[in-house]
């Protein structure tokens, strides 16, 4: 079978039965649909621009061995050997109530759930594979299990599919990046067949468990092109926002691990960056080694004062429970974007109001918030070309308040001008987080 045979577009019919808008209740459990649920929703996907600060969690068989979320291909594991696993799943410790909790006193405010990773075990009761959790000792549906506290605290939550299969024998592996080497004894690749079980379990995600709020898709590695697939979700779930990563351009960029440093001051679309609190797997990994708090508080801010959304992931033990060591940096963290956050909120990036590209700035109305983003050289920071003093200028971090100053400084003699400067910052202080300056005007132009 050749790449364009494998790729080409089949006309398949599927129904698509829409929610209903007012209060329902699922076919298989009582998970909520919810309508417009204290404005979550007053337009589709506009969550998004409501709650932008998420946690990602990357969970399946790869956590029993506790080394990557890509344990089959990357430790090289023969399938027959790598299923196996399923017989010793059973998280006896999974509590989506400890979870939630976590989530939410992190400053966390939605959720994007790994349903199905690349080596396709699937989360949930499905009806179209057998490799699925129903299939392990523990015999539980997980998805449904969290929907349902999701659902209980109005939390949105977002669905992970992985669109490469290393399980599923119709999957066309071929040692393209992200797949096996090629097919495993057994395999009968073709693509229409397995695009037929995909549609089904997408189906089977969207009308199963309530209102689905985001759906997350990963590795189109065939670069397959088919917009009738996302309409079939947004048919299903009318208020779904959809990543980039499918089988069309959806509605907004995943740019992850700051693989690509970008220094655009602004996005011309929806974004969500993501991001993990381990150096090395999304997933859990026994001796992981963790990124400090700096670098991610520095990435969350880089994001959000652009407006962007971000999506921080931690990889849950396979017994269920959320690493101690993940847990520990989640908090720091949330206390440091609680403590910041109004900065964040209803704002507009605002790079244009000074030359000093080592802080980013964002502003509502007559505020302006200067983020120090980058490790500061000194302890004052010049605001050129601004050159009128804020009534209040107060560190959000503790609440302190900043010292400013209208001056001219030595360095700019030659234009002979004064300017805002912030003088005697905690810099050395707090050299492990971003200092983030609210500074109130009685007329910012």
């Amino acid at each position: 079978m050749n790449r364009r045979e494998m790729i080409k577009i089949s006309a398949l019919a599927l129904s698509s039965n829409s929610l209903s808008k007012s209060f329902g209740i699922s076919k298989y459990g009582n998970y909520p649909i919810l309508d417009n649920a204290n404005g979550i929703h007053a337009i589709p996907g506009g969550w998004f621009d409501k709650k932008k600060y998420g946690m990602f969690i990357h969970w399946g068989l790869y956590a029993i061995p506790g080394w990557h979320e890509q344990h089959q291909m990357r430790a090289r594991v023969p399938r027959n050997e790598y299923v196996k696993l399923a017989d010793q799943w059973n998280p006896k410790e999974f509590n989506p109530v400890e979870w939630l909790d976590i989530l939410q006193e992190s400053g966390m405010e939605y959720l994007t759930f790994t349903t199905k990773h690349h080596d396709g075990f699937c989360l949930w009761d499905t009806r179209y594979t057998d490799f699925n959790v129903m299939n392990t000792p523990y015999k539980k549906d997980i998805l449904g299990m969290l929907a349902e506290e999701c659902h209980k605290r109005e939390v949105p939550l977002s669905l992970y599919y992985s669109i490469v299969d290393w399980n599923h024998k119709n999957y066309p592996n071929m040692n393209r990046h992200h797949e096996l080497k090629g097919p495993e004894p057994g395999d009968e690749p073709d693509w229409d067949k397995y695009m037929l079980f995909l549609k089904n379990q997408v189906k089977e995600l969207c009308s199963n468990y309530g209102e689905i709020c985001g759906f997350w898709w990963d590795m189109n590695v065939p670069e397959f092109y088919d917009r009738s697939i996302n309409e079939m979700i947004r048919n299903l779930q009318p208020n779904v926002i959809i990543n980039d990563r499918g089988f069309d351009e959806g509605d907004f960029g995943t740019p992850e691990r700051d693989f690509n440093p970008d220094s655009q001051s602004t996005f011309n679309k929806l974004t969500e960056a993501c991001q993990s609190v381990g150096m090395e797997s999304w997933g859990y990994r026994k001796d992981e080694d963790y990124y400090t708090d700096r670098h991610l508080i520095s990435s969350i801010d880089r994001y959000r004062a652009r407006n962007a959304n971000y999506l921080l992931n931690i990889g849950p033990k396979p017994s269920g429970k959320l690493p101690r060591e993940g847990v520990a940096k989640l908090d720091r963290i949330g206390k440091w974007y609680n403590a910041v956050k109004e900065s964040f909120e209803d704002i507009t990036p605002a790079p244009e109001l000074v030359i000093n590209r080592d802080v980013m700035l964002t502003k509502r109305e007559n505020t302006l918030y200067v983020h120090l983003n980058k490790p500061s050289q000194g302890n004052a920071i010049l605001l050129k070309p601004i050159n009128s003093l804020p009534k209040k200028a107060t560190l959000l971090n503790d609440g302190r308040e900043i010292e400013s100053i209208v001056r001219l400084n030595p360095s700019g003699h030659a234009e002979g001008k004064a300017y805002l400067n912030l003088v005697n910052l905690p810099v050395n202080e707090s050299c492990n987080t971003v200092l983030v300056i609210k500074l109130e005007f009685d007329d910012l132009v």
